[in-house]
């Protein structure tokens, strides 16, 4: 305990010493412009006079009226905010990176001093604020033994080769779609006025809005690839045979709930691609024997793609579709868990 003590003041001070040197060599000390050297023509209130300028005085000796038109100039701006606001300040980073600096520098001395003064004075070994967290939610809801059953059950050796991380993979990538669509619900407008010029402000306007919409569309394509090679590495291993078959139909499930995901998905858009897929797509379902009709109008709500179809699709892209992707996920979680994992043929 000695020993890391002393590293941790050690280091805490290695580091005040580089940010102090740091500080030093990076101050810019020509930044304060001396009021010598401000122009004359910046000090002097410019007054632009017409042409016609018309003098008037009367017979009482009252002083002369000047009648003229006069531009007044802006006030002089601060240079420190000028610089800031306007980006004309050729070293911005340097503040940046010596606040940073400086800042982890005394976080980590604090956090150094503080642990010392700790292990010192209550004599007992440190812990971790991750570990007192943990401890002080156990002691009051005694989760810490339920959730080692469920969290420290050994993997074989056989499954750790790479085409059995396929559900995993998959899984993570529908953790991705939820994260990116959450952010991308936050500015997108389900409506035939609204959607196309959404989906051009987040790309345009929004912070990473591009990237983050690219992150949802191709993670959408590798979620439907990952989903189709679980289930060809299950098919071909046999892991659909007793007692595992209602594994496998959850897994089914899950699978079509995952192509629903991309087909409502498609039309939010709202652009002609989207419109015509749309219409071709649920043309598709309408061809089914008997029941065509029904899934035609219940996807359209009507007989044409309009404004009641972009919102029925938002719904289940969003709302009716996930719920049920969490139920059989969970479903076919628990049942993996309870089984175990299927050993090779």
């Amino acid at each position: 305990m000695t020993h890391n003590r002393r590293k941790f003041l050690l280091i805490g001070l290695g580091i005040a010493l580089l940010a102090t040197a740091f500080f030093v060599l990076t101050t810019n000390r020509a930044e304060a412009v001396p009021p010598d050297n401000v122009p004359v023509e910046a000090q002097q209130i410019r007054w632009e006079v017409f042409e016609n300028v018309s003098l008037t005085a009367s017979d009482q000796g009252q002083p002369l009226a000047i009648s003229q038109s006069a531009e007044i100039p802006p006030p002089l701006k601060d240079p420190c905010l000028h610089c800031h606001i306007t980006g004309e300040h050729t070293n911005l980073w340097t503040p940046l990176f010596r606040w940073s600096l400086f800042g982890m520098a005394g976080l980590v001395f604090a956090y150094g001093m503080y642990r010392s003064s700790s292990a010192w004075f209550s004599r007992k070994p440190w812990k971790s604020f991750s570990m007192r967290t943990v401890e002080w939610i156990d002691e009051r809801y005694q989760i810490a033994e339920p959730l080692s059953k469920v969290l420290g059950k050994p993997v074989p050796k056989f499954a750790t080769r790479w085409w059995y991380c396929l559900g995993g993979i998959t899984a993570f990538v529908f953790v991705l779609q939820g994260i990116t669509g959450i952010m991308l619900a936050f500015y997108y407008n389900p409506t035939p006025e609204g959607a196309y010029a959404s989906i051009q402000f987040i790309e345009t306007q929004v912070r990473f809005g591009a990237s983050i919409r690219m992150i949802h569309h191709w993670a959408a394509n590798g979620m439907v690839v990952m989903c189709f090679a679980h289930l060809a590495r299950v098919f071909i291993m046999g892991a659909y045979k007793p007692p595992r078959e209602l594994n496998w139909i959850s897994g089914a499930f899950l699978l079509l709930l995952t192509l629903a995901f991309g087909f409502t998905g498609y039309l939010l858009p709202w652009d002609q691609r989207a419109f015509w897929a749309t219409t071709v797509g649920s043309e598709i379902g309408g061809s089914f024997p008997v029941i065509g009709d029904l899934v035609l109008v219940f996807l359209r709500v009507g007989w044409d793609v309009g404004a009641l179809t972009l919102s029925r699709f938002y719904s289940l892209h969003v709302l009716v579709v996930p719920i049920l992707t969490v139920i059989f996920m969970g479903s076919h979680f628990l049942m993996v868990r309870r089984q175990g994992l299927a050993r090779p043929l």
